[in-house]
């Protein structure tokens, strides 16, 4: 069952989730922040360049920009999230962001936490006046403010693959020119076959899936920040030699054709 609520809020959207069997949500990043909690049950999530295994009582948080996937195998789980842009973020709060991990495992606040989604969750479904912004602001900054304040006590990526993290890393510098998986793994010393199991083990993502969201994800920020630029030169420096297939990609990834990409939005799929 998923229940996403949009109160009128712009830039603010609070979902909540929760499924008797496994799935993995597509591939995607957002314009706008997220945190993201695992109520109960456990998942594989891929973040830029790691893999970790979530569980109850985890906390996630996912910069703006970032890509990542869920993998919830065959478990039942029940989550909480919300998505926000940048005006949601406490002023105090915008110059520290580098200072966040992705994970926390910290029992101490997780309640806590836990309760503050809560109360988001009420001010979308029973509010909606003048105060409400406010309102998610103050929850919001609330969050932010135990996590920077909180004691770091979480594991280290488990099943995390240092081959993994070099390919992750090399497609990410290197998305502007050809890529093939054969390559890699042979400068790996890998074979491709190997290589690509392992990938989709640790990421959730195929190869050639992967290298594809890097270059849309580098072609959607031009697009945003370059108007001077072509579809056409967008895609070719982005790594897309056809600019009619980049078209269609990006139509099949993100539901609008690029010429539409200027002020759209991603909301989560997690």
């Amino acid at each position: 069952m998923k229940e996403a609520i949009k109160n009128g809020v712009d830039g603010y959207y609070f979902d909540r989730a929760s499924s008797r069997r496994g799935s993995e949500s597509n591939q995607h990043y957002h314009t706008g922040f997220e945190i993201y909690y695992m109520k109960e049950g456990r998942c594989r999530y891929f973040i830029d360049d790691r893999s970790y295994d979530v569980i109850s009582g985890d906390v996630i948080v996912i910069p703006m920009g970032v890509i990542h996937r869920t993998n919830y195998g065959s478990q039942p789980h029940s989550r909480l999230l919300i998505n926000f842009t940048e005006e949601f973020i406490p002023e105090s709060v915008r110059g520290r962001i580098g200072e966040l991990e992705h994970l926390y495992r910290t029992s101490e606040i997780t309640a806590r936490i836990e309760d503050i989604l809560l109360r988001i969750e009420r001010e979308c479904t029973e509010h909606d006046d003048e105060m409400t912004v406010d309102a998610l602001r103050c929850y919001t900054g609330e969050i932010f403010f135990l996590l920077l304040r909180s004691k770091i006590s979480h594991e280290e990526a488990k099943g995390n693959n240092a081959l993994v993290e070099q390919v992750v890393k090399y497609i990410q510098r290197n998305y502007m020119h050809e890529i093939r998986l054969s390559q890699v793994a042979r400068m790996l010393s890998v074979s491709a076959e190997h290589l690509s199991r392992l990938f989709k083990k640790s990421t959730g993502f195929g190869f050639n899936e992967y290298v594809t969201l890097v270059r849309l994800q580098k072609a959607e920020y031009m697009l945003k920040n370059e108007p001077g630029r072509s579809i056409s030169e967008v895609a070719y420096a982005c790594g897309f030699n056809d600019g009619n297939y980049f078209s269609y990609k990006f139509k099949q990834v993100y539901g609008i054709p690029p010429t539409r990409v200027r002020g759209t939005d991603n909301r989560s799929e997690n």
